[in-house]
């Protein structure tokens, strides 16, 4: 039977808190980048000229359909011969989560934007308002309302997939678990605490995500009274 023993795990708590730590950097920058990345895809996937149209669908299908894993790894083994630059893991990560992230986020802002009435618009062109003051004034505040909740769920999934960058040897927390259990000889303890890590972190996201949606339903019932 199993003796659990989480000493030699404690003893190395720092790479691990280390990992978690260069986990949050690699999502939150790809949520800083593919949230207004995103925006522009969609705009450009709704714009009536193909110059726009057609490059940003390709781009939205391509990284919509084809694994994280495989763009990944193009990033970091391909990319660079093509470009000539080195491509540290990090780098490689934020750019491959944040224009998947980006394809992900323009549908999600495509289909708020169309689910917007289109009075609404109309009364906007009516008070005087461009189509972008329309846009930016009255139908993007309704969209992002309608859109939260796939945003958050999106954000959520994102981070559970950033465990991917422990295969181009990024630090995160996935990898530096895996060198703590090969240090310690303790995989059980090792990776359960791992797993602890990333259900009190993600459960906590979904926790405020929720109350925030909450708050902006109740604000918005307020608004339409």
């Amino acid at each position: 039977m199993h003796r659990w023993d989480f000493g030699p795990v404690w003893a190395h708590a720092d790479l691990l808190l280390l990992g978690l730590w260069h986990t949050l950097q690699v999502t939150g920058t790809a949520l800083a980048f593919g949230i207004p990345l995103g925006l522009a895809l969609a705009l450009s996937r709704l714009s009536p000229r193909r110059l726009l149209r057609w490059p940003a669908g390709a781009v939205i299908e391509v990284f919509r359909t084809t694994p994280p894993l495989v763009q990944l790894f193009w990033f970091f083994f391909a990319l660079p011969i093509l470009i000539d630059v080195e491509m540290t893991p990090f780098v490689a990560a934020a750019l491959t989560f944040s224009i998947q992230s980006a394809a992900f986020f323009a549908e999600v802002f495509r289909g708020g934007i169309v689910s917007v009435e289109r009075g609404q618009w109309e009364a906007g062109r009516a008070l005087g308002m461009t189509p972008r003051q329309v846009m930016r004034r009255v139908v993007l505040p309704q969209a992002v309302q309608r859109m939260l909740p796939a945003f958050l769920e999106r954000a959520i999934e994102l981070m559970k997939t950033t465990t991917l960058v422990a295969t181009i040897s990024y630090a995160d927390l996935l990898f530096q678990a895996n060198e703590v259990a090969q240090k310690t000889f303790r995989p059980l303890e090792v990776f359960t605490v791992a797993a602890l890590l990333y259900f009190v972190v993600i459960y906590g996201a979904s926790l405020l995500a929720q109350a925030f949606e909450r708050r902006l339903a109740v604000s918005g019932e307020g608004m339409t009274r």
